[in-house]
């Protein structure tokens, strides 16, 4: 039986590992570090990979297919006060039921939102789904008997597993949102690989010729806008029950305007990028809050300026560069 040389396992592993190195570092910061921190830190953590899920969603639309959408958080929001409503309207507390009827209402109004949207393209496109989420954002305001006004649905707890001996805590959540997030990234990571996926870029790059060598250009992008609008809903649930309330700046520009920010501070079309995004923010946020919350807004528009003035490309992009760079030094 042949035994593996220390020349070709290290050829293997310039070869072959290199490049999933820092996805295999990140994998095991984010499984073995968590139970070390505190609580609150554990809670910052399970909110990066909530909004993981939905800026991703959202760079499926404007990295993959080249959709701009101002009112994306429409199906994050509708996500969650589904869960909000369910549970404290109707005593619904089983996530086996609360969590598929957040996602299916959030599919079904990007499927109605997206036959409204996808009518116009450009600029026009951007402006009818912002026109579409400040609508729910308004209902959600007025319509107070259901969605709580404009101080929102509060009492949300964990959702009921069915486990017995089963209790929940900030580390049994924080790896439950985990594994959703790990789900999510599979799941579009695939799909971004799939030729589906090819037909995206191609839509994105030449959407005339596309249209041309036959596709089907409308059903591509419609498919995509539910698709992506399930994720966001998806990213919805976990957030209405890691947060406990639902407010309607969670429905409206607010919202939207921040993902979309964190997906272009990350890198567009490469879906890891939003998740440093998020993460960048999220952590910033966090010290802002701390050491100066009233000047959040300032520091948030300054980091988006510095960003397109030094890093246009986005930060992932930026340090996936690097770490080419970096392995191909590695191999000589």
């Amino acid at each position: 039986m042949k035994t593996a040389s220390p020349k070709s396992i290290r050829q293997l592993w310039q070869g072959q590992l290199v490049p999933f190195v820092p996805y295999i570092a990140i994998t095991v910061i984010f499984i073995i570090l968590p139970p070390l921190l505190p609580s609150y830190l554990q809670s910052i953590m399970a909110k990066i990979l909530i909004f993981s899920i939905f800026a991703m969603s959202l760079d499926l639309l404007m990295g993959y297919t080249g959709l701009i959408s101002l009112g994306h958080a429409a199906y994050f929001g509708m996500g969650g006060y589904t869960i909000g409503i369910l549970m404290t309207r109707y005593g619904i507390n089983s996530f086996w039921i609360g969590a598929p009827c957040g996602i299916l209402m959030a599919t079904l109004v990007a499927a109605v939102f997206g036959i409204i949207a996808l009518r116009v393209s450009g600029i026009y496109f951007l402006l009818v789904t912002f026109a579409l989420g400040q609508l729910l954002f308004s209902v959600a305001v007025k319509w107070y008997s259901v969605s709580g006004g404009e101080f929102g649905l509060g009492g949300i707890l964990r959702p009921a597993l069915g486990i017995p001996w089963f209790s929940w805590n900030a580390t049994s959540f924080y790896y439950f949102v985990f594994l959703a997030f790990a789900i999510c990234f599979f799941l579009l990571y695939r799909l971004v690989k799939s030729p589906f996926g090819h037909a995206l870029q191609g839509i994105r790059e030449g959407e005339v010729r596309m249209r041309v060598l036959g596709y089907n250009v409308w059903l591509y992008k419609y498919v995509t806008f539910i698709v992506a609008g399930a994720f966001a809903g998806t990213a919805g649930v976990f957030f209405a029950y890691h947060n406990g309330i639902m407010v309607p700046s969670h429905l409206g520009v607010i919202t939207s305007g921040l993902v979309m920010l964190m997906v272009i501070l990350g890198g567009l079309g490469t879906l890891y990028g939003p998740i440093i995004g998020v993460a960048v923010i999220i952590i910033m946020e966090f010290y802002a809050g701390i050491f100066a919350p009233e000047r959040w807004p300032l520091i948030l528009g300054v980091t988006f300026v510095v960003a397109i003035m030094c890093a246009r490309a986005g930060i992932g992009v930026y340090l996936s560069v690097f770490w080419k760079r970096a392995s191909l030094i590695w191999k000589q």
